[in-house]
């Protein structure tokens, strides 16, 4: 380790070099990584790279899911949430059942059971890519907030089947009742899990001294306490990291200092760059690892195994799209959907298409042991099913990564009314926060306003007479009936958000949170 050390630092080098190039052409970084890595692992006398799956379960998986659970907004997931279910729990388990019987009756040897083993590998898509790749084509903000919420909850299913086939491989049967009391903790005490770590974090940073450096920290550790607490008790430590950060994000402004906020943002967002990019550029540089280890079957078979079930991985999805549409306008005669029109066949076939598969199914078929058991007998298609994984991982995301933004850009998705306009929703957030100011300051700092220059400012900018704020000494009574407006300006926000009456875009509300934290970081620097 210690001697391929300047070689891990050129690689953090190179990663960031294509990440400035994908963006530069407008191509999805994953799929760059991918392939820089392949390239770069056939290079004569380059170090061998190995990866531990503990490592990417246990180091990376945590911090990722944390953070897209923070990034997430829980209204729209809400709002999505029969869509999002059905695509993370019944097409991934419809996904794994297909792909079973396929394995099992095309590719020699395969029992319905490693068929199993397979499908929950290989069932997940990955977020990042669908999220890189979307960064540069326009779409409706539903089919986003569908895929990010997808993402959040499918690797969970998908290490569920993983785990019960293991189980079934290893011991050659499979106890119906015994897998649904397990499969009922997993979920279930997954997300308690989660819910309450994340709750003892919340309380803890609420009532101890911390600081800006401090509560980052916690924010760091927080994501892998929840993913151990959770595993070590034998549940989901992917539903557990995702609910306790969904309970912390929904509420960082009951128990976060505005410091801490705007100090965490920048924190997590160089982390979770840095830890995409290092897993997408592992993947291509673990070929070699795969292939030496490629026995009774050859090559040319075991691509044609990979392209086969690659194949079964798209069409059973895009079936599921449309299947979720027909049973939707069939369900909105009985119950409230969050759209009840019809979305047509392109929202469908695009939902569909952005199935591409990454570092979750990797390290789940790395996690493969080599033995059925300690001294046993070797694991039964072991090297197979991960080179049939890589195949899987590369096709979906060169193929599907590099023409999913042509396909969008030409099939020209309709246009939807979940939310207004930004231009308008912008005009019409600051047009409510200037009428709110303008009688906080009346209401509650009368007296201060006609005494204190700085409100006075204050008070004829949110009129939209905006002027340079001078240089002014404040007093203490000043700056904090200020702190309080700002205070109220958040409030207001944070009603919004949560008024289902409104059609905000979450993502505009938080632009304007913060806006107004940076505000209350100014105002604590100026003595």
């Amino acid at each position: 380790m210690i001697q391929n050390f300047p070689f891990y630092l050129v690689l953090i080098i190179i990663i960031v070099l294509l990440i400035m190039l994908a963006n530069k052409i407008k191509v999805a970084y994953p799929v760059l990584l991918v392939i820089a890595g392949l390239i770069i692992s056939s290079i004569p006398n380059i170090p061998v790279v190995k990866i531990d799956p503990e490592l990417i379960f246990i180091i990376f998986l945590p911090p990722l899911l944390y953070e897209a659970a923070w990034a997430i907004s829980w209204k729209e997931l809400w709002k999505w949430r029969r869509i999002v279910g059905s695509f993370a729990f019944i097409v991934v388990f419809l996904t794994a059942t297909i792909v079973a019987f396929v394995a099992n009756h095309f590719i020699p040897g395969f029992s319905l059971a490693l068929g199993f083993l397979l499908g929950g590998i290989v069932s997940p898509p990955d977020a990042v890519s669908a999220g890189a790749i979307l960064k540069f084509v326009k779409v409706p903000k539903r089919m986003s907030s569908i895929l990010e919420g997808e993402s959040l909850l499918n690797d969970a299913s998908s290490l569920i089947i993983f785990r019960f086939a293991m189980i079934a491989v290893a011991t050659g049967q499979f106890i119906w009742h015994e897998a649904a009391i397990s499969f009922s903790w997993m979920l279930i005490g997954g997300i308690g899990i989660g819910v309450l770590v994340g709750w003892l974090f919340m309380k803890g940073q609420k009532i101890l001294p911390t600081d800006a450096n401090m509560d980052t920290i916690l924010t760091i550790v927080a994501p892998y306490l929840m993913y151990i607490a959770a595993e070590e008790v034998h549940s989901s430590g992917v539903l557990a990291v995702v609910s306790g950060g969904l309970l912390l994000s929904n509420n960082r402004h009951s128990f976060l200092s505005t410091s801490s906020r705007l100090r965490g943002i920048n924190v997590w967002e160089s982390l979770a760059f840095a830890l995409n990019g290092i897993v997408f550029m592992l993947i291509g540089l673990e070929l070699p690892e795969i292939t030496s280890g490629l026995e009774g079957v050859s090559i040319s078979s075991a691509i044609g195994y990979g392209l086969l079930i690659t194949a079964v991985l798209v069409l059973v999805r895009i079936l599921s799209a449309y299947g979720a549409v027909v049973i939707t306008l069939i369900a909105r005669n009985f119950i409230t959907v969050a759209d009840s029109r019809n979305p047509g066949f392109k929202v469908p076939a695009i939902l569909g298409w952005t199935g591409m598969r990454g570092v979750v199914s990797l390290a789940a078929a790395l996690s493969i042991p080599e033995k059925l058991y300690p001294g046993g007998p070797d694991f039964p298609q072991r090297n197979l099913i991960l080179f049939v994984t890589f195949i899987v991982i590369l096709t979906t995301l060169v193929v599907q990564g590099l023409t999913l933004p042509i396909i969008i850009r030409k099939v020209n998705l309709p246009e939807y009314d979940d939310h207004l306009p930004d231009e308008e929703a912008e005009d019409m957030i600051r047009r409510e926060l200037a009428k709110l100011t303008v009688r906080h300051l009346h209401e509650n700092h009368g007296e201060l306003l006609n005494k204190s220059v700085f409100l006075q400012q204050i008070h004829e900018k949110w009129k939209g007479k905006i002027e340079e704020e001078s240089d002014i000494k404040l007093s203490s009574e000043t700056k904090n009936a200020y702190l309080n407006l700002l205070e109220a300006q958040r409030a207001w926000l944070i009603e919004q958000n949560h008024d289902e009456k409104q059609y905000f875009d979450e993502d505009l509300i938080r632009k304007h949170l913060m806006k107004i934290d940076l505000e209350e970081e100014r105002m604590l620097l100026v003595h």
